[in-house]
């Protein structure tokens, strides 16, 4: 009788825990997991390609050597925060990463800028190679960013509602932290890192065909959340 009573118990509870919202919690926040985790690879690996970018740009422009420590000391700043899950549950920790991050962008978009005036450097093998890797990393980046904010969006929809709401809170379940920038569809677009613009009339600047590149790059808004 007791057995039957508490096989009868364990089903009320799981049709009760499945009907508040349980099952779509957890399932819910393995995806934020996940997608998370494949945010914090793609970061990584933007921060691995630095040494090797920097490296080869001051044996061209060793005199730009302020943009180049700009770079080295933002990519420091990247390391100095410890990258863990757990950072998505500590919002204070995550606008700092996020913050640390936009600096690293702010100063990589800054040393594309000056490249251009090297063409020597712009024709260097070694570079061109770093240039296509840093273009597959900006783009594996927008993407994994907007898997995120996705599901994060749908998890903290779940936690909010009725009558999951009751469920998150009798289990622990915490709205999640995530990205904001200033216009939501131009993050959908990864931002193009193409130093082979055609040539344009003297009479223009010479940083001109920069400008593409440096605007879609800075329209993502690391810094806030």
């Amino acid at each position: 009788m007791a057995r039957t009573l508490i096989f009868l118990m364990a089903i009320l509870s799981a049709l009760f825990l499945s009907g508040c919202g349980y099952n779509t919690l957890q399932s819910t926040d393995e995806q934020i997991k996940a997608s998370w985790a494949e945010v914090l690879n793609q970061y990584k690996r933007r921060a691995d390609l630095i040494p090797n970018l920097v490296s080869t740009v001051k044996g061209f422009a060793s005199q730009e050597k302020d943009v180049l420590l700009n770079v080295t000391n933002a990519r420091s700043k990247v390391g100095s925060i410890q990258a863990s899950p757990d950072l998505i549950n500590d919002t204070d920790a995550f606008t700092k990463f996020q913050k640390a991050q936009g600096d690293l962008t702010s100063a990589l978009s800054r040393l594309l800028v000056v490249v251009e005036n090297y063409p020597e450097l712009k024709s260097d093998e070694n570079f061109r190679d770093l240039q296509a890797q840093l273009e597959g990393t900006e783009n594996r980046i927008t993407v994994a960013r907007n898997r995120y904010i996705k599901a994060v969006q749908e998890y903290n929809t779940v936690v909010r509602s009725f009558p999951s709401n009751l469920t998150a809170m009798l289990f622990g379940f915490q709205t999640k932290p995530s990205f904001t920038v200033e216009n939501e569809q131009e993050i959908s677009t990864p931002p193009n890192v193409e130093f082979d613009a055609p040539k344009i009339p003297e009479k223009q600047s010479a940083n001109h065909h920069t400008s593409t590149f440096y605007t879609a790059l800075m329209t993502v808004d690391f810094r806030t959340i």
